[in-house]
């Protein structure tokens, strides 16, 4: 089947947005009024006022902030968090780290929890058939088979998705609008007059604010999920999706005003509005539901870390491409981590009511961060005029903080989870500085200075031949520098003479997928390639640059042909030897408690990390290793004294 262009709308490129984007907040009928009303009995205000509430925190949060302001702020087709820091990073001056760490992490964190509480609360629907049946294994035995089979990657289910979800959406309406007409009064409550009444006269109303915020928790992810559909396909469905969401949830707040019963009694009223005879295909629809719901937060933690990786906020690892469909990653050590999350969020909180209770803390932070990286988007890239973009912040800044307070107090009921936030922030925190201060001590050189000294190595038949061609990595970015402890290890110790030195520098740039180069040829022996390449494209070096030198050859007047010596006259094909430069921790350092704890982390990390050698795609047996000692901060004062007899 063919891939959709996505740039266009057709019916197809929609239907993939139906299935790819839609997942997290399209499930959300499936607990956000139950976590609403709650053991409180139901009254006119309650649920009136509750149905307000989330209508229009789906018209400010999800629709004006989400699908019309932030959707825009793609950066060539993707977005995201690290998109958006990718984008206004250079007007921020290091204050937009944090905050992009932050969105992050509490991002990352809460897509531990979105899969258990979707695919809790769809197999939960079978109580109502099987009361007391045990939905724990269940729940388990569906996320371990949906994360074992992530190593094959989602292009043939992802065409099973757009479908499914278009069902999953069709079943919301006609659900809704068959308890509609029996109370059509409920149309009233979209007055926001509602909302205001129960925040301010219901007993402790504001702090409803936490269950409310459920039915927006999946907008950054849907902002996360740009890249795979274009903005135009999101923001026309998001008009049925959107439809299909109220009519829910009016047609639950209808039965609940019909059902004559003051207590819900631990009941669904998203379950409790089918009819007997489509119970168990509406909980199949809405297991599948859920089941492509945690696929979209899975796919977009792999996004999340390889953006992360690309843009040195997290350490290198091993990355695999299980399908040929274009940006799809499959991360081993992620998918694991947050397999055991999920295992473990179903294990401890046992039902969804209870996951509830800690869902959405997370995702208002996420949010905040979002919204302050928006504000310089629209400052500096769109040019929106500062008054209006103050007032759009306030405006976000006031329904958010709401949030956030709301959901200040789950912070007892995932007091543990706050580990593994804090876990993933640090990681990122130290990857990030430590790198700055190593980047610190990077001294560079002119190379174009050193290319007569390497065109005599490289003819001094005296020195054994190291290799034909020669590759460091190079960090300098000015095409006619190079660092210092490269030309060192070329030249101290064992010279290491070559037919043509090699400077290759990977430049990240903004625009994920670009590939292209550009070659500086200082002589014939001494050359510098800029490999020009986006921060979602996995660097395969050796790969990229024996295509280089094959072009570069062909082009050359005089065909390149390998020296022949003593060490290589019995072969003459040209080989390569891509060197390393291992940096360690000398003992020669004495630290400030910071940079020491910094540093310390950085280099366990790097260890837990897979390596160079992986990371840049080159075959083991063209890779030398030197190990490199590093004096940050060198000793002082040495209490040595010499005794004298």
């Amino acid at each position: 089947m063919k891939s959709p262009d996505l740039s266009k709308i057709t019916a197809a490129s929609l239907l993939v947005a139906l299935g790819i984007i839609y997942g997290d907040i399209g499930t959300s009928p499936l607990y956000v009024m139950k976590a609403i009303v709650g053991d409180r009995p139901i009254t006119e205000l309650l649920v009136y006022g509750g149905v307000s509430c989330v209508f229009w925190t789906l018209t400010f949060q999800t629709t004006f902030k989400y699908i019309f302001l932030t959707l825009s702020a793609d950066n060539h087709g993707e977005g995201g968090v690290f998109s958006l820091y990718a984008l206004v990073k250079r007007f921020g001056k290091g204050r937009l780290v944090i905050p992009t760490i932050l969105g992050a992490t509490t991002l990352l964190a809460d897509g531990i929890i979105t899969p258990p509480i979707s695919v809790a609360s769809a197999v939960e629907g079978l109580e109502v058939l099987v009361p007391n049946l045990p939905t724990i294994p269940i729940v388990i035995a569906i996320l371990s088979g949906l994360f074992f089979f992530q190593r094959f990657g989602t292009q043939k289910v992802g065409s099973f998705f757009g479908p499914v979800m278009a069902l999953w959406f069709g079943m919301l309406i006609v659900l809704g609008l068959s308890q509609i007409i029996h109370h059509p009064e409920i149309f009233k409550a979209l007055n926001p007059v509602y909302a205001y009444e129960l925040l301010t006269q219901y007993p402790k109303g504001f702090w409803l604010l936490g269950a409310v915020f459920l039915c927006t928790t999946g907008a950054e992810a849907l902002y996360s999920d740009l890249g795979h559909c274009g903005k135009q396909n999101i923001r026309i469905t998001w008009i049925f999706v959107k439809v299909a969401l109220v009519v829910n949830y009016l047609g639950q707040a209808a039965w609940l005003m019909t059902q004559g019963n003051p207590l819900l009694n631990n009941r669904n009223p998203f379950y409790e509005i089918m009819p007997q005879w489509f119970l168990l295909s509406g909980i199949v629809i809405a297991t599948m539901a859920a089941i492509i719901a945690s696929q979209a937060l899975i796919s977009g933690s792999y996004t999340l870390i390889n953006e992360a990786i690309s843009l040195n906020f997290w350490p290198r690892v091993a990355l695999k491409n299980p399908t040929d469909l274009k940006g799809q990653i499959y991360i081993p050590s992620i998918n694991t981590i947050l397999w055991i999350g999920c295992v473990l969020m179903i294990l401890y909180f046992k039902n969804s009511t209870h996951m509830e209770a800690a869902y959405g803390f997370s995702i208002t932070i996420a949010m905040m961060m979002t919204s302050l990286l928006l504000g310089y988007y629209l400052v500096f890239i769109k040019k929106m005029k500062v008054p209006w973009v103050l007032l759009i912040m306030i405006v976000f800044c006031v329904i958010e903080v709401s949030f956030f307070a709301a959901n200040i107090v789950k912070i007892k009921e995932r007091w543990m989870f706050l580990f593994f936030e804090l876990f993933i922030f640090m990681v990122m925190y130290v990857w990030y500085y430590a790198r700055k201060i190593n980047n610190r001590l990077i001294k560079f050189i002119n190379l174009a200075e050193q290319v007569p000294l390497l065109e005599q190595l490289s003819q001094d038949k005296q020195i054994p031949l190291f290799a034909s061609h020669l590759i460091y990595l190079s960090k300098a970015d000015k095409n006619y520098e190079i660092e210092d402890k490269i030309i060192k290890s070329i030249l101290a110790k064992k010279p290491k003479r070559a037919d043509v030195y090699w400077f290759f520098h990977i430049n990240r740039i903004n625009e994920p997928f670009a590939l292209n180069y550009e070659i500086i040829e200082l002589s014939g022996r001494v050359i510098k390639i800029v490999l020009n390449i986006g921060f979602r494209v996995q660097p395969r070096v050796e790969l990229y640059f024996k295509k280089i030198v094959t072009q570069w050859s062909a082009e050359r007047e005089q065909p390149f042909t390998p020296s022949v010596d003593a060490a290589s006259r019995y072969h003459c094909q040209a080989d390569y030897q891509f060197v390393i430069l291992e940096k360690f921790l000398s003992v020669e350092n004495e630290f400030s408690v910071r940079d020491g704890l910094l540093l310390r982390a950085y280099y366990w990390l790097k260890e837990l990390s897979i390596s160079d050698r992986k990371a840049f795609g080159l075959n083991k047996s063209d890779v030398t290793i030197e190990e490199l000692p590093i004096v940050y901060q060198p000793i002082t004062q040495l209490p040595l004294e010499r005794k004298l007899n």
